[in-house]
């Protein structure tokens, strides 16, 4: 009698290996991105959507399904040089992949109900939300991550954490309110002390080097100071020394929400220096500083870059500007850490 033949069984998982010979398994159907974070794999993310690049790596063997990304993110060109958004990739075969690997420690995303203990207007347009967690409970997270509000209707609000982790009292978000955005002008107008909301969090990949002492350029604009302060207060209460720029561009000064307190920091330490960058202020602003475009006035104050790290966060064509303008000034590619507010993405092509 002939001995029974058995099917193998059909492969449920790929297999992706990293330049530091980490390897891990990604499941069918889940992205690159989503398997990492499961298995405690630090891989640098943002808006988890394609929309931002920071998670933006090279496929060095191996096929990918590319998923449903923003075009302008990963150009045809790029996909033909190998490159891919793990945040969408999906694995068709086993992967070597040459993409650079964020130190996670144990930080655990978790998803927390929280109270809003006080609500302070910074601005015209901008609030701080000030967030408790219940008792006995403190939220691990590195300096310059966000945390998406989950809202009532299924939906999500991301917003970096504006306070450094060892100042973790409250959880600082700064809002700006969007014209027409429902939850932002909830915030703005409505939302009342005490109120009880659900987030999910720590989550992105915009922290400091910390294996770095190249001098830093911090470039913020809006409200995208806010995760930027988060890394300065971390970096001053950690005693790192590393000279450091801040560039913050806004429309006018009354954008410029929270001017006291960095040049407080410039005052207090000598290797910080800051620099406001106003585009268009008004006649009553007395504006006798720096204008003009954010990235503009970082061009014209460094003419070579190589020696430098930048970390940028603002609007996508800001950051998409500056990545270009820097990268011709020398700036190399694993040295600009971005953190870019931007949307849920639309299918590539769409």
């Amino acid at each position: 009698m002939n001995a029974a033949v058995e099917t193998p069984p059909a492969t449920t998982s790929r297999a992706v290996r990293l330049p530091s010979g980490n390897t891990f398994q990604v499941d069918v159907g889940e992205t690159v991105l989503a398997a990492a974070m499961r298995q405690n794999i630090g891989l640098p993310y943002g808006c988890r959507n394609g929309a931002c690049g920071s998670c933006k790596g090279t496929i060095v063997s191996g096929e990918v399904d590319y998923g449903a990304y923003q075009a302008r993110t990963l150009t045809d060109a790029e996909k033909a040089q190998g490159k891919a958004l793990f945040c969408c990739a999906k694995p068709k075969t086993d992967l070597v992949l040459d993409v650079r690997e964020i130190s996670a420690g144990d930080i655990q995303v978790r998803t927390l109900p929280c109270r809003v203990e006080k609500i302070d207007k910074l601005a015209h347009d901008v609030v701080a939300l000030k967030l408790r967690l219940p008792a006995n409970e403190r939220l691990q997270f590195r300096a310059g991550q966000y945390i998406d509000i989950l809202l009532k209707d299924g939906k999500r609000r991301s917003f970096s954490m504006a306070n450094a982790p060892h100042a973790d009292e409250f959880i600082e978000l700064h809002i700006r309110a969007v014209p027409g955005g429902t939850f932002s002008q909830h915030v703005m107008h409505e939302m009342k002390e005490r109120a009880i909301l659900r987030f999910e969090g720590p989550l992105g990949s915009f922290c400091l080097n910390e294996d770095s002492d190249k001098p830093i350029i911090f470039m913020a604009g809006g409200t995208g100071f806010a995760p930027i302060k988060a890394i300065i207060e971390h970096a001053l209460h950690a005693h790192i020394d590393r000279q450091m720029v801040l560039y913050w561009g806004a429309r006018s000064l009354r954008d410029l929400y929270l001017p006291d307190l960095p040049a407080k920091w410039q005052r207090e330490y000598s290797h910080l220096t800051f620099i406001p960058v106003l585009s268009d202020p008004l006649p009553e602003d007395h504006w006798q500083g720096r204008t003009g475009l954010v990235h503009q006035a970082i061009l014209d104050d460094f003419s070579d870059m190589a020696g430098y790290e930048v970390y940028a966060c603002g609007a996508p064509i800001m950051i998409e500007v500056g990545q270009r303008a820097f990268a011709a000034r020398g700036l190399p590619p694993e040295a600009f850490f971005a953190d870019s507010f931007t949307y849920a993405a639309a299918p590539a092509g769409v």
